[in-house]
């Protein structure tokens, strides 16, 4: 065993290539020791995969048989538990109670097939020392709201034919990501449906020349204002949006069409409602979660899974895989791994040297195992999925693999650089703006881990905060945005939009995300219907009529997106690193090149270049596009078609000259010889 372990840390050391990690190796080895002994314990010893150990889903809940109903809950403080519900005119009676299983804490129910029909409504009822309580099934794969009462129920969902599925899943090495919230997908002042989202939003992300659909808030969550982070009901689909079978087909069209689709994973907390979720679910505070303060999230106001309980594990890898053999989901978005991570859930002292990383104080390794298991779990039982870490700690090892002491996400969110666009443009003068701290904050990453650059998500707008437009128009959006208007302060946040998010994706990582309708600069925020609004819809809505409109700018930004996300599909630029050609502090001009394409920007607010000289490998290189084209709102001061042949400069160094005016960003590609 000693010899295993000291190969997986030579190999660890070799995959990040970090020598300040020296120190923790007895803290790596023993990460990975505890995920291996948790598989083998969860396994026993490998007598079932993990994948079938994984497989509650298909044990726990309602089923239907051949000749009968099967009902199963686990609640081990539970003294006794009935089934309440339509069938039963909401009454407790003998016929629907649950008996004892010799499993610890299982509870059973056998019922003829004809008591209960699809579409039937009901709930648990658990009876425990000292008390009783209405629940939810921890497994129920349908919950649905009463429109009076606003109380939500399980509900009996066996339709009697079986959704039939005509794509498969959709392999992406390099997700180009569009964020999507489906509830406010349409410009109404309504919650939008899955059918809607097909029907009108999915042949926009296709068309943008996106390859991955990430969907928000898909579990069921009690209150619609929390944006689908306080789950209730892990194993259901948002009725809100419509039913399992229309969010199958919006899967599946999206699959037929090339796209992967993920999802929210939120295993990092849970909704404390009691009568909705799962908190208190047997009467105790400690059934899924940890009992007392250390089971209570007070800045998210919600629970905190007890990740070193077998039946918890249980339960959460039981849900990864059945939101990849239910619904062929292409893989997940693990909301809040920062704080699972850590006990003080990132919201204690920064993150300032590695002793943070490896603090048994700290950080909790019975989450790091769970990830990393589940991590496997995923791959396990769907090859070419993706996993993508939410973490804002940079915990290392986040993307090596588990049995080298690692968590093994295949992507990272790469969420400083949001950060970086919205505190530069609110805190610095443009003429201070730093090509240099640019370079090195879009590509400072770490070797070891893949990692998914954006300018925003859903994060940067959601209330108390602007979209990027915004932030740069502010109130001029209200009167300047049609397409004849001239105005500076337009004429700058449109520039620099594009400029912002063409450097970002020239420079990502592994992958790139936007958040839809930001991609065409949606203006304001998000806010979705809460009391403090008056429950209104207005900023939980996206305005494509803004989009659309001929005499409107914002169709020049989502133009200009589909233009570098379609080149650089084209021209398979993640597969290439990115390399700095050259930077000008005073000059504001940064160049990088990528594959065939050549990404040159002239950041500066007033001074327009000519006859530039920038270092090139020898070549000719020919004009793709450019942020200045009229087309994208700009002037048109670029002339089309070019093409610059590499010189010399009489010191040694080949480029081309080139004029660049100020605030427009340029692409050249490499043209192949003859």
């Amino acid at each position: 065993m000693a010899k295993k372990s000291g190969t997986a840390l030579r190999k660890l050391a070799r995959l990040i290539d970090d020598p300040w990690l020296d120190p923790y190796r007895g803290a790596i080895s023993a990460r990975a020791k505890r995920v291996a002994e948790k598989e083998r314990e969860l396994t026993k010893d490998g007598a079932v995969s993990l994948a079938d150990f994984a497989a509650g889903h298909e044990y726990f809940g309602l089923k239907r048989g051949s000749d009968e109903w099967i009902f199963r809950e686990w609640a081990p403080n539970a003294t006794a538990i009935f089934l309440v519900g339509t069938f039963s005119e909401w009454e407790e009676r003998g016929e629907f109670a649950l008996s004892r299983l010799e499993a610890p804490g299982q509870w059973e129910i056998r019922i003829p097939l004809d008591k209960i029909r699809h579409g039937d409504l009901f709930k648990l009822k658990v009876y425990w020392d000292g008390g009783s309580g209405e629940r939810i099934p921890a497994y129920a794969r349908r919950v649905v709201q009463d429109d009076a009462t606003k109380l939500f129920c399980a509900q009996v969902w066996a339709p009697e034919h079986h959704y039939e599925w005509s794509n498969s899943r959709v392999a992406v090495a390099n997700p180009v990501i569009y964020e999507a919230h489906v509830g406010m997908a349409s410009e109404e002042p309504k919650v939008a449906s899955f059918r809607e989202f097909r029907e009108n939003v999915l042949p926009r992300v296709v068309d943008g020349g996106y390859n991955t659909l990430q969907l928000m808030a898909v579990m069921e969550h009690p209150y619609y204002g929390s944006f689908g982070y306080h789950v209730s009901s892990f194993f259901a689909v948002s009725s809100r949006f419509g039913t399992p079978e229309e969010l199958k087909e919006l899967v599946d069209e999206a699959h037929g069409a090339g796209l992967a689709v993920i999802i929210d994973l939120v295993h990092s907390h849970a909704v404390k409602n009691e009568v909705e979720g799962i908190s208190r679910f047997d009467g105790t505070d400690h059934q899924y979660f940890h009992s007392g303060p250390k089971g209570e999230h007070e800045a998210w106001d919600s629970r905190c899974f007890d990740y070193g309980k077998n039946e918890v594990v249980h339960f959460l890898l039981s849900n990864c895989r059945f939101w990849l053999d239910e619904y062929k989901i292409d893989g997940f978005r693990f909301d809040g791994v920062t704080s699972m991570l850590y006990f003080d859930h990132g919201l204690g002292p920064g993150f300032n040297s590695y002793d943070d990383y490896f603090n048994p104080a700290r950080v909790d390794e019975d989450a790091a195992a769970y990830l990393g298991l589940a991590n496997k779990l995923v791959h396990e039982v769907a090859p070419t999925a993706m996993t993508i870490a939410e973490d804002v700690s940079g915990m290392p090892g986040l993307g090596a693999p588990v049995e080298d002491g690692g968590l093994g996400f295949d992507f990272k969110l790469a969420m400083g650089i949001p950060d970086f666009w919205f505190k530069t443009i609110k805190t610095v003068r443009d003429e201070d703006w730093s090509v240099d701290e640019i370079w090195r904050e879009l590509t400072n990453r770490r070797a070891d881990e893949k990692s998914i650059s954006y300018v925003e998500s859903h994060d940067q707008a959601i209330v108390g905060g602007k979209s990027l437009i915004f932030e740069l128009m502010d109130a001029e959006m209200y009167h300047a945005m049609s397409a004849e208007a001239s105005n500076p302060v337009v004429d700058r946040g449109i520039a620099l939009h594009k400029m912002i998010r063409l450097v970002t994706f020239a420079t990502a990582g592994d992958g790139y995300l936007t958040f839809i309708g930001n991609e065409f600069g949606h203006p304001e925020w998000v806010d979705f219907p809460r009391e403090g609004n008056d429950w209104s819809y207005k900023y939980a809505r996206r305005q494509w009529s803004l989009r659309d409109n001929p005499d409107l700018k914002y169709h020049f930004l989502a133009d200009f997106e589909k233009e570098f996300v379609l080149a650089g599909n084209a021209h398979e630029i993640f597969q290439y690193r990115p390399d700095l050609r050259f930077s000008h502090y005073e000059d504001h001009i940064l160049a990088c090149q990528r594959g065939a394409l050549v990404f040159i920007f002239n950041f500066h607010p007033s001074k327009s270049v000519s006859d530039y000289f920038i270092d090139m490998p020898e070549g000719t290189y020919r004009h793709v596009f450019d942020s200045d084209e009229k087309r994208f709102g700009g002037f048109d001061r670029i002339a089309a078609g070019q093409k610059f042949a590499t010189i010399a400069d009489g010191d040694g160094r080949t480029g081309i000259k080139t004029y660049l005016p100020c605030r427009t960003a340029m692409v050249l590609a490499k043209v192949r010889s003859e």
